[in-house]
C-alpha cells in the first residue's frame, strides 16, 4: 500500500491532465460543456474515478458520458504519460452529483425561507403567554429564614 498523500498528488495530476486533454486533444462532438471537478485514486493506485459534470440536458449529459468512454483510452494513455507511474490507473467516469445537490438544497432553502415569512406574519401583533419577564429577580422577596428559599411561611408573610 502506498501513503495517502502521493494517491492525493496523483489524483489532482490525473485530474489536471485529463481536464488538459479534454479541452486540446479530444474533438468528439457529442462531447458537451464538461468540467472536471474531482479525481480519486484507490490506495493501490490501481484505479480513478474521475468525477465530471455537464452544462445541459439529461440528453447532453447522456451524449458527453458516451465520449468519454470513447476517449478512456487516449485519456488513460495520455494520463500515463504524463504522471509517469509504473502502472497507469484505468479511469472510470462517474457523472458528479454536486450541481443536483445544490439545486435541491436551494430549493429547501426558498422552501424554508417562505415558512418563515409566514410565521411571521402570524406572529405580527401577537404577544407571548404570561408574563412579560417570568423569571424571579434577587431581592424581590423577603428572604427571612436565611436559606435563599421561600417556605410556606414565607409566602404566608407576604400576603
Amino acid at each position: 500500500m502506498t501513503d495517502t498523500a502521493r494517491a492525493r498528488k496523483l489524483a489532482d495530476r490525473i485530474r489536471v491532465v485529463v481536464a488538459e486533454t479534454l479541452q486540446r486533444r479530444i474533438k468528439d462532438p457529442r462531447l458537451g460543456f464538461v468540467t472536471i471537478t474531482d479525481a480519486r485514486v484507490t490506495g493501490d493506485l490501481r484505479e480513478a474515478s474521475v468525477f465530471y459534470t455537464v452544462h445541459g440536458d439529461e440528453t447532453a449529459r447522456e451524449a458527453s458520458a458516451a465520449a468519454l468512454e470513447s476517449a478512456k483510452g487516449i485519456l488513460r494513455s495520455t494520463v500515463g504519460r504524463e504522471t509517469g507511474v509504473r502502472f497507469t490507473p484505468t479511469l472510470t467516469f462517474v457523472l458528479d452529483a454536486i450541481p443536483d445537490t445544490a439545486r435541491h438544497l436551494d430549493d429547501l432553502l426558498v422552501k424554508a425561507r417562505a415558512q418563515d415569512a409566514e410565521v411571521r406574519s402570524v406572529a405580527v401583533g401577537k404577544s407571548f403567554a404570561g408574563e412579560a419577564d417570568p423569571y424571579r429577580k434577587p431581592g424581590e422577596y423577603d428572604d427571612v429564614d436565611g436559606e435563599g428559599s421561600l417556605d410556606a411561611d414565607d409566602e404566608a408573610e407576604d400576603e
